[in-house]
């Protein structure tokens, strides 16, 4: 078939493209009983509209009449406006193949096509066990089923292309990388990385087991990849070796200081002086940290957690726990929350069940009740799920106390006065004064 003498106005497009979109959501190989069909009134279509100039409804009636004459579709006007108000337009389905290239479109059977072929042309890439392929495995399902490939996308194969490249090149990220370097490093251009992060981190959310719950930030660090190097904050005698036996000590530090994490994810061995703590406490969030300092340093060893402790965190507790002595508590304070008992959970079943809660407890949610924040559907139902879990078994009450009255709270809230116990928790000591703080 010629292309047709004329490009399609604005609005023609618009209304085409809304039969093309009917044409393709149409089971393939079924025959249809009629062909798609769209009314006016159902579009946004400014110019046909418009009461000031008639210009563009004339156009589109003029383009719309021709393709009738041609053959491509059928024409319904208004009772009483016939050639001057279109009411709907339906396309035949025959000539609809006609119509894709005139209008500049690739049918989304070629565009599945055409991400199915760039798949496979990497799928050899990902061993049998690795996330990667099982995620190119489902996409390549959910494209022969008609499926949406969400996060690659149809209609965009340069998308597609570098988005499977940074894939592949999850390989050559072994340490802790930041985004503009990862993206330099792949496509030798700093900012190429921005818009695939998202699609990324909903892959490896999906397909990788245990981190569908991670957030897409956390699951870029369990990657490796972060906005920029990251410090990991540490307060008290640690006693870190480093991979060239290289002592740090870091005792002089207060308030605290941050490491960065490049140097703790190589540490061959992590140390707290026995004589010098009472108690290490991992804390999630930054502010509470420096509470938590600032109301109780003395013999007091902490690290911030950041959250769900990142790679090298959980390096630097593992090795942590392979010196400190029985004796010395090893404590988690974290939110009053799903996502502060996960985290508990998670360093129980992935490095000791030493770890016990500090302030995570009934007593402790009941005694700051008027900043507790009410449960989400999403959190009641992620509640429930833990309340069958064998890493918090001694976590019950305060599950059942968190259902029950349909709370949680921040640990940002609980900010007890220096040497006030807080629910049931170690007693608080005065800070020390006159240091500072020191980036190694």
């Amino acid at each position: 078939m010629p292309p047709l003498p004329f490009r399609p106005a604005p609005d023609v497009a618009v209304l085409l493209n809304a039969l093309l979109d009917g044409y393709e959501r149409h089971a393939p190989g079924r025959p249809f009983v009629r062909g798609p069909r769209v009314r006016l009134d159902d579009l946004d279509l400014p110019g046909y509209a418009s009461q000031v100039d008639p210009a563009p409804r004339l156009t589109a009636n003029a383009q719309m009449q021709a393709l009738a004459n041609l053959g491509y579709v059928r024409l319904t006007w208004l009772p009483g406006e016939a050639g001057h108000l279109l009411d709907a337009v339906t396309l035949l389905p025959e000539r609809a193949p006609d119509l894709f290239p005139w209008l500049e479109r690739s049918p989304v059977a070629a565009q599945a096509a055409a991400l199915a072929e760039l798949l496979l042309g990497d799928r050899f890439r990902f061993t049998a066990s690795d996330w990667r392929r099982t995620a190119v495995d489902h996409t390549l399902a959910q494209l022969k089923t008609g499926r949406s490939p969400a996060p690659f996308l149809l209609a965009d194969p340069a998308f597609n292309r570098d988005l499977l490249t940074a894939l592949v090149a999850l390989d050559t990220v072994q340490e802790e990388t930041p985004f503009r370097v990862f993206s330099v490093r792949t496509f030798n251009d700093s900012k190429a990385f921005e818009p695939l992060k998202g699609a990324l981190a909903t892959l490896a959310r999906r397909h990788r087991p245990g981190w569908g719950e991670l957030t897409p930030d956390e699951v870029l660090a369990e990657l490796h990849l972060t906005p920029n190097p990251t410090l990991i904050h540490l307060v008290g005698p640690w006693r870190l070796v480093r991979g060239d036996g290289q002592l740090v000590d870091l005792d002089g530090f207060f308030p605290a200081v941050g490491v960065p994490a490049a140097m703790i994810a190589g540490l061959r061995r992590a140390a707290v002086d026995a004589g010098g703590v009472d108690r290490v406490v991992c804390v999630e969030n930054l502010a509470s940290f420096y509470e938590l300092v600032r109301l109780e340093g003395e013999k007091l060893a902490a690290v911030c957690l950041w959250g769900n402790p990142a790679p090298a965190v959980r390096h630097l507790l593992a090795l942590l726990t392979a010196t400190l002595p029985a004796d010395i508590p090893l404590q988690v304070w974290a939110d009053l929350d799903y996502g502060g008992l996960n985290i508990l959970a998670q360093l129980r079943k992935a490095i000791s069940p030493r770890f016990l809660p500090y302030r995570m407890d009934a007593g402790t949610l009941e005694a700051h009740l008027r900043w507790a924040r009410p449960l989400t559907a999403s959190d009641r139902r992620h509640l429930h799920r833990l309340q069958g879990c064998a890493s918090l078994a001694g976590q019950q009450d305060l599950l059942a106390c968190m259902l029950e009255r349909g709370i949680k709270l921040e640990q940002e809230a609980v900010t007890p006065l220096a040497g006030q116990p807080c629910g049931g928790s170690v007693v608080g000591r005065l800070p020390r004064t006159g240091d500072s703080e020191f980036t190694i």
